[in-house]
């Protein structure tokens, strides 16, 4: 389990090492990295996702890990709830951003080894706090220093716990 403490509540993420255990490692390695900390929601689309895990709240991105293969082939399908990995056109450029799925987005799914079939790798789902991520996806959006779809309200990850079931009684 993962506890996201953000500027508008806790999420808590199950993740999926039974099908995509090196999106999970690489997922875990941020987090003990401390890296997701005092980063941002920095694109939100309601009706289709909230994205963070790379950017500062002044819009700068983060030096990153390099980039993991995409396990999207073996993944669960990008429904409502699930978490999954930001990438560029090119399938296997994932490295820290995630994004968690406010809809089924079934186009995002994996069908086929060609670049636009390569899909995005969900690596686990919300199991509390999907009241959070509806709050995200609703908040008032701009553009903000060349980047669409931004939050007006910063919305701030605070820190991600590993183990966030244990940690919430802190």
């Amino acid at each position: 389990m993962i506890l996201i403490k953000t500027s508008k509540g806790d999420i808590t993420i199950q993740l999926d090492t039974a099908n995509t255990p090196h999106t999970v490692n690489n997922f875990l390695e941020y987090i003990r990295q401390g890296f997701y900390n005092d980063t941002i929601f920095h694109r939100v689309i309601d009706g289709f996702m909230i994205q963070g895990g790379g950017l500062t709240a002044s819009m700068e991105n983060k030096a990153t890990n390099a980039p993991i293969k995409n396990e999207a082939k073996s993944a669960k399908p990008n429904k409502r709830g699930t978490i999954a990995m930001a990438r560029t056109m090119d399938p296997h450029s994932a490295t820290s951003q995630f994004f968690i799925n406010v809809a089924d987005n079934a186009f995002l799914n994996y069908t086929s080894e060609q670049p636009q079939g390569f899909g995005y790798c969900v690596f686990g789902e919300v199991t509390e706090g999907m009241d959070v991520v509806d709050a995200i996806a609703k908040v008032k959006t701009g553009q903000h220093m060349n980047h669409g779809d931004v939050p007006v309200e910063e919305i701030t990850i605070f820190e991600m716990i590993e183990d966030g079931s244990k940690s919430k009684s802190k």
